[in-house]
């Protein structure tokens, strides 16, 4: 019997699912798909992920892979998939991989996104995709605290008990911060992340963009792991985050693959029509 390996490019807003991982009592992101991938392939199906995001995390980029005997075409599975599947889900690509490419272990880099809406009032339709700080921000000092990140390290400080890597070093390849009219962008690119890395670390960025932690007081604390510099360890929600690319040695979908993420996740020249500047939300 004859195995394809196929590879999956995966869209899903977050909200309504208790993470990535598949679980017996709860929706989860890997569940759902597994579930409607052995509804087409006519065969229980294990579907890998390059990354596991947490409950109420969203994703414009996961890449995920599953081994089937089905005769359905690499490049038709996305169009199978999403005749099937709930509206929070989308395939946006598939096509047939090697057997030695694994959606996890190939990656060679993951990119995050965080944003922070950063004005006195909350915005319902901005409420699922990021995190109300009412309190003006310091993008400047958040900036200048972030880029202290790059290069490879141990960040330990930013990891949640409970994580199962064996350690806690990563290379952080870029960083960006910065202000998109109300809205503040963190972006984080790296070898790979900790057990809720980038929630601890947006975290205690807006903790130096309120002014109570210097730059050089969030360098000695994550390098020195010492967390009496603050009065709480800061864990951003979960909402503001999104997944949004998987980077591979090369595309295993070639020029064949092309999509337009959601807006909240392009890089911005101009913030939206609908967001004032920021002189105007704190007067």
């Amino acid at each position: 019997m004859q195995y394809r390996r196929i590879a999956l490019r995966v869209q899903y807003l977050g909200s309504a699912f208790h993470g990535w991982q598949r679980q017996a009592a709860h929706r989860s992101v890997q569940g759902v798909l597994e579930e409607a991938i052995a509804s087409r392939a006519g065969h229980k199906v294990i579907l890998h992920g390059a990354g596991r995001t947490d409950a109420g995390v969203h994703a414009a980029g996961q890449m995920a892979h599953f081994d089937t005997t089905s005769t359905i075409r690499p490049s038709d599975w996305s169009r199978v998939l999403n005749a099937c599947l709930p509206e929070d889900v989308a395939v946006l690509a598939s096509a047939e991989v090697p057997d030695s490419w694994h959606a996890r272990f190939s990656a060679t880099r993951r990119r995050y996104r965080y944003l922070i809406l950063n004005r006195e009032r909350p915005d319902v339709f901005w409420r699922l995709f990021s995190w109300h700080v009412r309190w003006p921000l310091q993008v400047e000092r958040m900036s200048e605290a972030l880029n202290s990140l790059l290069g490879e390290h141990s960040l330990e400080a930013f990891r949640c008990t409970g994580s199962k890597r064996a350690h806690s070093t990563v290379q952080v390849q870029e960083v960006l911060c910065q202000r998109l009219g109300e809205m503040v962008s963190i972006e984080v690119q790296a070898s790979g992340f900790l057990y809720r890395m980038m929630r601890l670390l947006v975290g205690s960025l807006q903790v130096v963009g309120r002014g109570e932690l210097s730059p050089e007081g969030f360098v000695r604390l994550w390098q020195q792991n010492d967390w009496s510099q603050m009065r709480t360890r800061y864990s951003a929600p979960p909402q503001g985050l999104c997944l949004t690319d998987v980077g591979y040695a090369a595309d295993p979908f070639g020029q064949l693959f092309a999509h337009s993420p959601p807006f909240w996740v392009l890089p911005l020249a101009a913030p939206p029509p609908t967001l004032a500047p920021l002189a105007h939300s704190f007067g």
